[in-house]
């Protein structure tokens, strides 16, 4: 393979995966196309990127040798998802498929692609010093996320990946050992020589690190084994080098050994070796990842300045505990000693130590006499920098309030490390060469492995109840030990009555408590919270009153009254704390124990400007969704409610994307407290998003609770917009049968209003209902007067819509030629208000009619158009339902296999939104001829 150019971080783009489960990272977000078989594909495009893989290859390995009658037309439909798929994963489209002679090319950088960078680090490593070669190789064999190609059904085999990963761990463990981390290696070498047992490096170099660690007689048993089993399996005996060096290890040869080398240390009188680290805590559990990047850190500092490695997080993650577990299993790595100290950042009741106070405590530990401190700063940091010259120290610097207070501490020289942990990001110490690392919350098994820990394996009745227990607990390392010590400690409470009493989010907080010595989560986010700018403080407080799961700075500016921009700052601020975290820009959460502090610490009251914020918000984005926004003009009645950028329907769509699990708890949140106006009218905004998105479930749930909050209010104009949108709803899934009570009580209140336009939506729905009973001349009529009562109202989407739904009818009654009117009518209109999402649905229409009066050319025209403005819309139905249409255009002109892929694309589509008419093209793709 030619040179590739290794892919930096800050170039941005999509990453390309294969070690591990197929996908692509971008950010830190993982996307995966579709199923199996779609991921298949892209595998073996990324396998032989920016060369042609054939048609027939592709189909004899996803079919292993027996592809189906259909494979081809399969594939070309794989091909379509996956263009459609890169192009949300690299909008730029550098990274894009071409159709070339017999088959697919991926054309890519393949830089961009983990196994090309792994071959570029493992050929870089070669012929560098082994430190280097340690960096390069580690950072290769960090590619692998998991097994090869996983996730994809065993259908593209590359067992050349699995020898590269092997080649890559033998080379790292050469340079380790050259490095003489003997002892660090032994552990992964065994799991490697037990997976691999004929793998004879491998075992050479179990055996020579276990000899350089002094156990001779462990080294000659692995050896042994080895040559015994190779023997009776393989007919085998060792090869020379193993031969070799089991030779030299019988004769005692001292040239294997290579101890470490260790820094000159200057004698002085009086130097101490300090060993101040706090006991290790018990049950500790996971952070490899974490443990592994401190060792890097050691292992990598580049000889001109001390090592420092900082972890930040929020309170109670685990930040001390880590420390002092991976202080406690490298002190052999600092044989001059290890200073600890307690900096106090975030205790109430004590200042900050100050940095002056830690260097007296530091030098006393270094063996200065007392008498011999100085008294000013600058002379102590001076001697400490001097003891400190030649030795190899850990410094742990615990809970810091700052950089200042940090920097003062910090070793002049090489050799030393320092460990700082903070709740702040302590972004001034990057200056000074600090890597920096954030602890989360740990994944589920870690989690419930610490409750295992202090209160045993659970029964196999209560494993279930033990995974809640570890999720009530936010997977947090402190609320998880409070929680398995109240298991043992109580052993008159049930698991199952620790459950309850967490899953009640009022006593929560107060079940997560060590009473005897004022330890739980509520007191450790009090030391947080205690120290906070008022300003913060204030918006932490506001935060308690978001009801959905995450939040950003216009709906905080719109509680606090002040402007988007130090909103953000403020939330940034917070973020800095651990009190939010940032998952995207200016997209931020809070863990639920953080929440649920918040909420106690009261703002109630600030739910009607969350209301307020949501109702703008959703108006202006479904302004962009529909072209007349014909019911309720919120936005224009609240000046003052800061809004939010959104340039054109895909920004709207976007919006409503990310915002749908916050306005879904804002209008449950809305009903609880009686704010039944709120409640109905951003339930109807809500519900233009999912009639372009359509999902029912959801969609249901919010106009039941827009409708209960209508009719609670005594709004009879917002009763009958609930129910109407009921109607869309049931009409969207096929139902139009269940619509008739909605849509008459609905006419009814319009009528006794004497809302013309309101009555128009009445009896259009109405008349929807009847035509899906087949009762198309009474739906005729209703249609009629609907058009007429748009008309007197100045309705034009109401006109248009209604020309579309006659159009309909008189296809239905055997009169495609008198549809053919009205339905070119709804386009114009259509057009003219500006609502493309109505010009495609008109224009597939349009084209039906055109394919039954046998007009070819003008249906693919019409059915294209409608294809386009979907695609470019988000609209699944409306695609779906313009690709069925041409597909018989094209069925029609015997273009069998393309008409199949577009009824494939279709069947996808509509099995996407839920719609019943998944069937219906199910059995139009059977029906077609195999033949052809």
């Amino acid at each position: 393979m030619a040179h590739v150019a290794l892919a930096r971080p800050e170039q941005g783009g999509p990453r390309f995966c294969v070690l591990g489960p197929v996908c692509a990272l971008v950010g830190e977000n993982t996307l995966v196309p579709g199923g199996p078989g779609l991921r298949g594909l892209l595998a073996m495009l990324l396998l032989e990127p920016n060369q042609v893989v054939s048609v027939e290859h592709v189909m004899d390995v996803l079919w292993d040798h027996e592809p189906p009658a259909t494979a081809r037309t399969i594939v070309q439909g794989y091909v379509s998802r996956l263009r459609r798929w890169l192009s949300t994963v690299d909008p730029m489209r550098e990274t894009r498929i071409q159709t070339t002679g017999p088959g697919y090319r991926l054309v890519v950088d393949e830089a961009r692609i983990d196994v090309a960078l792994a071959r570029e680090l493992l050929g870089q490593s070669r012929d560098r010093p082994a430190s280097e070669r340690a960096e390069l190789l580690g950072r290769a064999q960090a590619l692998w996320r998991g097994p090869e190609l996983s996730g994809i059904g065993g259908r593209v085999r590359a067992p050349e990946l699995a020898e590269l990963r092997l080649t890559v761990i033998e080379a790292r463990i050469d340079a380790d050992l050259e490095l003489g981390r003997h002892d660090d290696v032994i552990g992964e070498l065994a799991a490697l020589v037990d997976t691999h047992p004929f793998r004879e490096h491998l075992v050479g170099q179990l055996v020579l690190a276990l000899y350089r660690c002094g156990r001779r007689a462990a080294a000659l048993e692995i050896y042994q084994r080895f040559a015994h089993r190779a023997s009776r399996e393989l007919g085998l005996d060792p090869g020379p080098g193993l031969r070799e060096l089991h030779s030299r290890i019988l004769r005692d040869d001292t040239t294997l050994l290579e101890p470490r080398p260790t820094p000159v240390i200057t004698p002085r009188v009086g130097v101490l070796t300090p060993a101040q680290l706090p006991a290790a805590p018990p049950g500790f559990t996971g952070r490899d990842a974490e443990l592994g990047w401190l060792d890097g850190i050691r292992d990598t500092a580049d000889g001109t300045a001390p090592a420092i490695a900082v972890l930040v997080g929020s309170a109670g993650v685990g930040k001390s505990a880590l420390a002092v577990v991976w202080g406690t299993r490298s002190a052999a790595e600092f044989p001059d000693g290890r200073l600890y100290a307690s900096l106090r950042g975030f205790d109430p009741r004590h200042e900050p130590i100050e940095p002056a106070e830690v260097l007296a405590r530091f030098l006393l530990a270094l063996g200065v006499a007392a008498e011999h401190i100085p008294d000013d700063l600058a002379e102590r940091t001076a001697l400490y920098h001097s003891l400190l010259a030649e030795r190899r120290v850990l410094v742990l610097l615990d809970d810091a309030r700052d950089s200042d207070q940090v920097r003062p501490l910090l070793p002049g020289a090489p050799g030393s490390m320092v460990l700082v942990t903070s709740r702040r990001k302590l972004d001034g110490l990057v200056t000074h060469g600090a890597a920096l690392r954030v602890l989360g919350t740990l994944p589920p098994e870690e989690a419930e492995a610490v409750i295992e820990h202090a209160a045993g394996p659970p029964a196999d009745h209560e494993r279930a109840l033990r995974t809640r227990l570890a999720r009530l607990c936010d997977h947090l390392p402190l609320a998880l030990r409070i929680a398995g010590a109240r298991l043992v400690v109580s052993p008159q409470w049930s698991l199952r009555e620790l459950v309850g009493e967490l899953a009640d989010e009022r006593t929560r907080l107060g079940a997560l408590r060590v009473h005897d010595v004022d330890t739980g989560v509520r007191a450790a986010l009090d030391l947080t919270v205690g120290g906070l700018d008022p300003a913060l403080a204030a918006t932490l407080r506001l935060l308690g009153a978001v009801p959905g799961p995450t939040f950003g700075p216009y709906l905080v500016a719109t509680m606090a009254e002040t402007s988007p921009d130090t909103a953000r700052e403020r939330l940034r601020g917070l973020a800095a704390l651990f009190l939010v975290t940032e998952s995207e820009p200016d997209v931020y959460g809070m863990h639920d124990l953080v929440r649920l502090y918040a909420r106690e610490l009261g703002a109630d009251d600030r739910l009607p400007s969350v209301l307020r914020h949501y109702l703008v918000a959703a108006d202006l984005c479904r302004r962009q969704l529909r072209a007349a926004a014909d019911d309720i003009d919120y936005a224009d009645t609240e000046p003052d409610v800061p809004r939010p950028r959104v340039r054109g329907r895909e920004d709207a769509l976007a919006w409503f994307e990310r915002e749908w699990p916050n306005l879904v708890a804002a209008a449950e949140a809305g009903a609880k407290a009686g704010l039944h106006t709120q409640v109905w009218q951003l339930a109807r905004m809500a519900s233009e998003y999912r009639r372009v998105r359509s999902r029912r479930d959801d969609w249901e749930h919010v106009l039941r609770l827009g409708l209960d909050a209508a009719k609670a209010a005594g709004d009879r104009r917002g009763e009958v917009l609930m129910r109407l949108s009921r109607c869309v709803l049931l009409t969207r899934f096929d139902q139009e049968h269940e619509t008739v009570a909605d849509a008459e009580r609905a006419v009814a209140i319009a009528t006794e209003l004497r809302d013309s336009k309101l009555m128009a939506m009445g009896f259009n729905t109405v008349a929807s209902a009847l035509y899906g009973q087949r009762r198309y001349n009474e739906a005729l009529a209703g249609y009629r007067k609907a058009l007429e009562l748009s008309g007197r109202a100045g309705y034009r989407l109401g006109e248009a819509n209604l020309l579309n739904n006659i159009a309909q009818v008189h296809r239905n009654l055997g009169a495609p030629a008198e549809a053919v009117t009205p339905q070119a009518q709804a386009v114009a209109i259509f057009r003219e208000v500006g609502d493309l999402g109505f010009v495609g649905l008109a224009l597939a229409n349009l084209a039906e009619l055109e394919h039954e009066l046998n007009l070819p050319e003008a249906a693919e025209v019409h059915a294209k158009e409608a294809i386009s403005l979907a695609e470019d819309n988000g609209l699944d139905l409306t695609e779906a339902f313009a690709r069925e249409v041409f597909a018989r255009v094209l069925r029609d002109r015997g273009e069998i296999a393309a008409a199949r892929v577009e009824l494939t694309l279709a069947l996808e589509l509509y099995r996407l939104v839920q719609s019943p008419l998944a069937d219906g093209v199910q059995a139009g793709l059977a029906a077609l001829p195999t033949d052809v």
